[in-house]
Formats: C-alpha cells, structure tokens, sequence
C-alpha cells in the first residue's frame, strides 16, 4: 500500500484512472511501473503483435493482483514502421531505416517518459526490433523481447512449391494473370517473412546475445503457443531478472554479441546484420567492431564456419519447418558443443546460454533442414566485407550463400552498367532487359544513408536480375551504396561506402569501366580508379559539378521531408550502423 504521505493529487489523480482502468489497485500507483510494448505496421507483418501485446499484459494485470507484485501496470505502448515487403521498389522505402530510428525515438519516450521499471516487447519486420532493443538498451531496466512469429509459407497452386514473398519479386517479368496467381498465393495468414531474411537473422541475433528466450524465435505468429503458453514464461523472466537486479547491458556485452554474430554467420544471414549489429553495440555502449570483432576476423570467421541451415532464399525451407526440427535452439547446441560459443554469457531467462540450451534440450540437427557441422549445408559461412579503391575503409558486403554463379576460383570481373537511381535500373530493366549481357556490373549509387537519404534495401531490382539470370543462364553482378533485403540473392554487394553522395568512389565510377571482385583476398576495386590520373581528373570533375550547384551534387535527389532532411543531415556511415547521429548534426549534404 502506498505511504499516504507519498500522494500528489494533481500528479496521481489520472495514475489512479489508468490503475482503476488496468483492473489494479490504485494504492499502488507508487510503485515501479512494468509495461507491455509492440511494433505496429501498415502490412500483416504487424498483424498478430496486438493478440500477443494483450495476452502478454492480461498476464502481467493477473499476476500483478494474484501474487501482489510490488509494481503497477500501464497501458501498453505501441511503436512502429512501415511495410518493407510493399515498399521495396518506391521512394517511400527510402522511410524503412528511418523507421529503425524513429522505433527508438518512440520507445524510448515511453520507457523513459512514463519511466517504466520493467518491460516485455513483442516485435515484427525488420527495422522496429532493432529500434525497439536499441532504446531498451540506452533505458536500461530488466527486460525481455519476444518475436511475434513469421508467416507460413504459400503453396503455388501449379508447382505444388512453397512461395513466399522473394518468389513474389522473382515473377516481376511474368505475364499479368501469372503475376496475380502469384500475389494472391504468395502470402498466406499473417506474421514477418518467413525465410533466413533479416527479420529472422535479426530475431535469432537477438536471442543468441541473450534478450529473447530461443524457444521463441522460431515459432510462426498463427502458432497458439505465442498466446498460451510464452506470455507467462516472459512474466516469469521479467521476474527472475527484477528480483537479480539482471539489466539488458549485463546481457548484451562483447561477448553475447560475437556468439550472435557467429550464428548470424552460420546460418548464411541478411547483409542487414552489418548494419544492425553496430547499432545495437551502440546502445550498449560497446564498438562493435573494435570491442566485439574486427573486419578481418569476422571474415575470417565466416571463411572457416559453415551455413547450417537449408533455407530459403539460398535453400529451401522457411523459419517454421527449422522450429518443426527443433528450432534455433538445435543451431546454438551445435555451435556451443563445438566450443564456438560463449556458453557463460547471461540470457534474459537468468540463465547462462548454455544452461538455457541445456534446459530446452533440443533434438539433433536432421540433416536436411538444419544441418551438422560435420556435414554443413554450404561448407563456407554467408557473408563477407570487402575492402579496396572502391571501400577504401571497407565494409562493403557481399553475401556468399546467396551468390548463384559467375565466380571462377573466387573472382568476378565485369563490366559496369552505372544507374543513378534505383528507379532507373528497374525502369530497364522492365523497358529493355535484352540490353542486359552476361557478366555485367550493375552500379546503383545515389542511394547511400544521405544520398537517398535513408540507404533503402533494393529486392526489387535483385529480384529482377535473379529471375533475368536463371532464365538466360548468365551472371549479372550488382554493387550499390544502397543496401539489400535479406531475401536478396545473387551477386550483389552493398553499403558501398564513402556512398556516392559525398563523393565516394562509386561516384566515380564510368559506363564499360571494370570492376573486379575477389573473394579470396576480400577486396572490390575499380581498374580505372587504379590510375592516379584518373582519379584525379575524376574527382576534380565531381566537385566541380557539386560547386556549381551550391555544393551538392546534382545527382542527389531533394529531401522533401523532415525525416528525410534529418537523415541526410546525420546518417553515419554503414559501418557505424547508418543511423542517424545523435553527437550533434554532421554536415549536411543539402
């Protein structure tokens, strides 16, 4: 009961309303408050996180009254993004990293406006989650987020084939009633993309460094277990972690980050984790790549740990047949028993992540969805950063488990086809795809964290290209200063950086100029950028043509909003997480 001389009626009156509405006891309006959050979206990615946010808070108000917790219960709080999978190909994808930021923005005015002790999150797509884990660092109070679940895969009704939305892109160029079969099947219920994409590399990322019990990853949003059986297991680890005075930056540390990494690694994850895992280092307090591994290291990591899952968009199968086999738990045992792993690091359950594993006690790998390392489902892991004239710091990204062809002994070298937009390569390749030839280098640049602003990921165009590719058997590479979904396949490299916008090398790069690409020495380069001649004059014609129009280049697009004018403003590079700066306003590029 509340110290009668602890009330402040023009403070408290409306905390008693909301406990009186919250069906709790108004003498506890004093007491910490704990509180439910989740992510909301215009697409089905959201659609199942308000069942799991009321479940989950139904469970915190009866626990709350039955076992006379000593903390009072809010209203649940929402923040969120936009629909990556109906964006991608527009202008308004360039919102989507954005949204990363704004999630922060707005989870962090609920946990420290209404100074919440205590939070559950549910979380859905892409960029929230992030969002959602980066301002729960930075508040720092005993935490614990929960996946809503991904989408089942569709049946294609003439193949018999599981689709999802990768195989929706990859039908861009089939005839218009193929087109709607595809769309209309494609998506079935509700819940995130459910293949190895990045809201599943960044779903089990999250859990591996200890924030989100591994049980949980997997499970597809439609499963009962997300309503009936998760939300009082959340409540007891909020509990254990409360009482253990447990905060998420005892959780997330150097260590936890690596092992995340090395499973993000090991099961051949989106690019995008290059970009998310510095941020949420960031928050954490730690530099990710000087504190939890260095470029050269994680290249070397993924050179020597194999892909262990068979699943899409390099594979077969979707998220929900790996949690039929067992889940991630089964990948982090087999990581762990080989001494991988960091086995001591602390997990939001208050166990160490070996004893969680050892508590859930998965079955082996099956040997066709999720394999052993003994017998790996592609020998070398899935990403690699590449440095040269072209990523003169590096940080370039190439994901090797999606590369389709074109490499001899590690080496691709092509001819670019250099297009200042995303919208006017998908422009040809819809208008003209014959004009398109075996080993071309498609360069899209403009497209960067301030060039853009707000470096969208580009599945359209990868799409487009896969699809022109396996229908004439031949190799189109692509390089951006954009970035990719994790659904994006083939040859591609992204977060090109410094990004065109500022000058950077691929600003310079001409039409027929030759771009090669090895992997094994983990370098990008431009020949005629070799020349210091060439550069020269190059880069002198550049800045010439930025100085005559006012110091930008008249390649780079307006920002006609405020969030786009804050990112061109403040976006850091790639390599720092390309979000939005928040040690005063770097220089802006208009």
């Amino acid at each position: 009961m509340s110290d009668a001389a602890a009330w402040k009626p023009g403070q408290d009156t409306q905390a008693v309303a909301t406990a009186r509405l919250q069906g709790q006891d108004p003498d506890k309006i004093h007491c910490p408050a704990w509180g439910v959050i989740g992510n909301l979206g215009d697409s089905i990615c959201y659609a199942g996180v308000p069942a799991k946010v009321e479940a989950i808070q139904a469970e915190l108000r009866r626990r709350v009254t039955a076992e006379d917790l000593p903390v009072r219960v809010i209203a649940p709080n929402y923040a969120g993004g936009i629909s990556d999978g109906q964006r991608n190909g527009t202008l308004e994808m360039r919102y989507s990293l954005i949204g990363r930021e704004t999630t922060n923005d707005g989870v962090c005015l609920h946990l420290a406006g209404s100074d919440v002790r205590g939070v559950i999150a549910v979380v859905a797509c892409d960029k929230p989650p992030i969002g959602t884990l980066a301002a729960i660092l930075e508040r720092n109070v005993p935490a614990v987020i929960m996946s809503d679940g991904s989408i089942r895969p569709g049946i294609d009704s003439v193949t018999g084939e599981p689709v999802d939305i990768v195989s929706c892109y990859q039908a861009a160029a089939e005839p218009p009633a193929e087109r709607r079969r595809i769309a209309l099947e494609g998506s079935p219920g509700h819940g995130s993309c459910g293949g190895m994409f990045t809201y599943n590399t960044m779903q089990s990322f999250i859990a591996t460094c200890g924030m989100e019990p591994l049980h949980m990853v997997s499970p597809a949003s439609e499963d009962r277990r997300r309503i009936e059986e998760f939300p009082a297991q959340l409540l007891d680890a909020l509990q254990v972690l409360a009482k253990r005075g447990i905060r998420p930056r005892d959780i997330v540390v150097p260590a936890s980050l690596r092992n995340a990494t090395l499973v993000a690694i090991a099961m051949g994850g989106s690019t995008n984790v290059v970009l998310h895992a510095p941020e949420l280092a960031r928050a954490a307090g730690i530099n990710f790549w000087r504190e939890v591994v260095s470029q050269e290291e994680f290249n070397r990591l993924s050179r020597t740990l194999p892909v262990l899952i068979n699943a899409r968009p390099f594979g077969r199968y979707s998220m929900v047949d790996i949690d039929g086999n067992g889940g991630l738990p089964v990948i982090v045992r087999e990581l762990l028993e080989a001494e991988l792993l960091d086995g001591d690091c602390l997990t939001c359950t208050g166990e160490t992540l070996a004893g969680q594993v050892a508590q859930l006690a998965p079955p082996d790998p099956d040997g066709e969805v999720i394999h052993s390392l003994s017998t790996p489902f592609k020998p070398t892991g899935g990403l690699r950063l590449l440095r040269g004239n072209l990523a003169p710091d590096g940080g370039a990204v190439i994901k090797l488990a999606g590369v389709e062809g074109g490499m001899e002994e590690g080496l691709f070298a092509g001819h670019a086809r250099v297009f200042n937009s995303e919208a006017a390569l998908i422009e040809a390749l819809s208008s003209a795809p014959e004009h398109f030839y075996d080993h071309d280098m498609v360069v899209i640049r403009y497209e960067g964290p301030r060039g853009a602003p707000g470096m969208p990921e580009l599945l359209d165009p990868t799409s487009r290209i896969t699809a022109l590719c396996r229908r004439r058997g031949i190799t189109i590479a692509l390089m951006t200063d954009a970035r990719f979904s994790g659904g994006s396949v083939g040859l591609v490299i992204g977060h090109v950086s410094p990004e065109a916008a500022l000058g950077g090398p691929i600003a310079l790069i001409e039409e027929g100029d030759t771009i090669i690409v090895d992997v094994n020495h983990d370098s990008l380069d431009c020949s005629e950028l070799s020349d210091a001649a060439t550069l020269a004059e190059r880069q002198a014609r550049w800045r010439a043509e930025a100085e005559r129009n006012g110091g930008t280049h008249p390649l780079v697009r307006p920002a006609s909003t405020r969030l786009l004018r804050r990112a061109r403003a403040s976006a850091l590079p790639p390599l720092q997480g390309a979000g939005l700066s928040d040690v005063g306003i770097a220089t802006a590029v208009n």
